[in-house]
């Protein structure tokens, strides 16, 4: 099975040996990091008054600030130092820090936009684009109802692009920046917080530079309070999605990837009222026939899902 999308958080130090106390509190963890993605629509429908890239910059701003009070409070400055002696993990980095900050912005559009959507169909066929790029980019060989399942995920994509309002990019965008994400950072030998920490660094440069450039904006204090809080909202899920995985198998962690797209189309269609005409809810039938095509492959190959991290 590929692996292009197994999470970057996977490291050595997470394999702690399993306990059923272990195993509730690595749920408690990954359900708190998904429910958080699956409401992520909210807090972004909060600041949609301020420019999509006024948010990014300020998402990557403060997340750089917070990841790096994190990183000091564990001491692990040290332990960051050899990947910027390392010409190919700072290209690599540099390569994932490109593709995050255009998922991050692609997502803060779709919620500008009224296309969460869109975006919930994007993340529901990341882990099925990700195989397709580990056979094109890895070499890596599909089972027959592997290719089933990526064929019926193309079809809800070509479904949406025939019968509903034009090829659904945004999503697509999504799933394909997320996937490449994935493929870089599978490259890097750095444990996921290490690597987001330089990624928001090398960001860091480009947002303050941005928010100088940008026509001036002046959002209210309870807009600045908010946008203030991104770096919160961004890196909080993340560490739990990792403590998760120190508790989880990788195949419960798979299950538990499809809560976000779920909580989002809900979000999409019962809060924000986004219409589900029928060629959108063909597609999205199709799409959840897919991921019941991959889920029982993987149960029947006793295969971990391949987990994704959540960049939303």
């Amino acid at each position: 099975m590929s692996e292009a999308l197994k999470s970057p958080l996977t490291s050595p130090e997470a394999c702690e040996t399993a306990s059923p106390r272990n195993s509730r509190v690595g749920l408690l963890y990954g359900l708190s990091a998904y429910v958080a993605w699956g409401f992520f629509p909210l807090y972004f429908r909060a600041v949609d008054s301020v420019s999509p890239l006024v948010v990014l910059c300020h998402r990557m701003l403060w997340s750089a600030l917070f990841l790096g009070v994190v990183v000091s409070i564990r001491g692990d400055w040290p332990a960051i130092g050899p990947a910027f002696r390392s010409r190919r993990s700072v290209l690599l980095l540099s390569a994932g820090a490109v593709l995050i900050a255009l998922n991050w912005f692609l997502f803060i559009l779709a919620v500008a936009r009224r296309q969460v959507l869109q975006a919930s169909l994007g993340y529901f066929i990341n882990p099925l684009l990700s195989i397709a790029l580990g056979v094109i980019f890895l070499r890596e060989r599909l089972r027959a109802w592997q290719w089933l399942a990526v064929s019926i995920a193309a079809a809800a994509v070509l479904n949406l692009a025939w019968g509903a309002d034009g090829f659904p990019w945004l999503g697509v965008a999504l799933a394909l920046t997320f996937g490449l994400y994935g493929l870089v950072r599978k490259k890097v030998d750095a444990n996921s917080l290490h690597a987001l920490m330089i990624e928001t660094a090398l960001l860091l440069p480009v947002s303050l530079t941005l928010l100088v450039a940008l026509p001036a904006h002046r959002p209210t204090a309870a807009t600045w309070a908010l946008l203030s809080l991104s770096g919160l909202v961004t890196s909080i899920p993340l560490l739990m999605f990792g403590a998760a995985l120190r508790r989880l198998p990788l195949s419960t962690v798979g299950f538990l990837q499809y809560v976000g797209p779920t909580l989002q189309f809900l979000v999409a269609t019962c809060l924000f009222h986004e219409p589900l005409d029928r060629p959108k809810l063909v597609s999205f039938a199709l799409c959840w026939l897919a991921i019941c095509v991959y889920i029982a492959d993987s149960l029947i190959s006793r295969r971990p899902l391949v987990v994704a991290d959540e960049p939303d």
